[in-house]
């Protein structure tokens, strides 16, 4: 009798156990976002090192640091049980960055937001950073108005604050090849016909005065 009583019990203990928490993304803190980074020390090559830090994201046992070279598209990735981390990376040029967190009892992770920076050099000119996409969001669903159309919205950001017109690329194929903006177009929105249940893929090109240009690459949603 006794030994059903300790088994139920156990039984009790075990079913009450509550699953674990899946872990929450981070805030990122710098470098900021936007602006030119503050290396802590400059290396031989061009290249210095940079400190990253964020603050902590619920139920994270570890942390992936993503650092992108977005003229090479290099991506150095580090892994870590801190808030911070130093990575080398190239001067005079710009860069994204974000952070995965984890957790060792689940298989879902969470990713932070995006942020892009400029680690300086000898330059005299900035290239833009990519677009933000602001709306809809990347993978995201979209509802269409009363007139069958959806509004793309984006922010662009230059460190010299010269952009002189955003190419914005859209339609039902991958990769978008119809060039929906005028030339010179500094707007930052632009509406788009759309039938329901169909994807579309986007793009935006943004250029400078100086010629430079860098691009968000293809991105995607669903018209409801």
């Amino acid at each position: 009798m006794r030994f059903l009583k300790m088994l139920v019990l156990a039984i009790l203990v075990v079913g009450c156990k509550k699953d674990p928490e899946p872990p929450r993304a981070v805030t990122l803190v710098t470098p900021a976002k936007n602006a030119e980074c503050n290396p802590i020390q400059s290396l031989a090559g061009d290249k210095s090192v940079v400190q990253f830090s964020w603050q902590a994201g619920a139920n994270s046992s570890s942390y992936e640091l993503r650092v992108t070279n977005l003229n090479t598209n290099q991506t150095q990735t580090v892994t870590t049980s801190g808030l911070s981390e130093t990575v080398t990376i190239e001067n005079a040029a710009p860069f994204s960055w974000s952070v995965v967190s984890k957790n060792n009892d689940v298989a879902e992770t969470a990713t932070s937001e995006t942020w892009f920076f400029f680690n300086p050099g000898a330059l005299t000119s900035f290239a833009p950073f990519p677009a933000e996409i602001l709306n809809p969001l990347p993978g995201n669903q979209a509802f269409k108005d009363s007139n069958d159309e959806v509004l793309l919205e984006w922010e662009g950001v230059d460190l010299d604050n010269d952009i002189q017109e955003y190419e914005v690329y859209f339609g039902p194929e991958n990769p978008p090849t119809t060039l929906i903006t005028e030339p010179l177009s500094i707007l930052t929105t632009k509406k788009v016909s759309v039938v329901s249940n169909t994807t579309y893929y986007w793009r935006i090109v943004t250029r400078d005065q100086e010629g430079n240009v860098s691009d968000t690459g293809v991105i995607s949603f669903k018209a409801l």
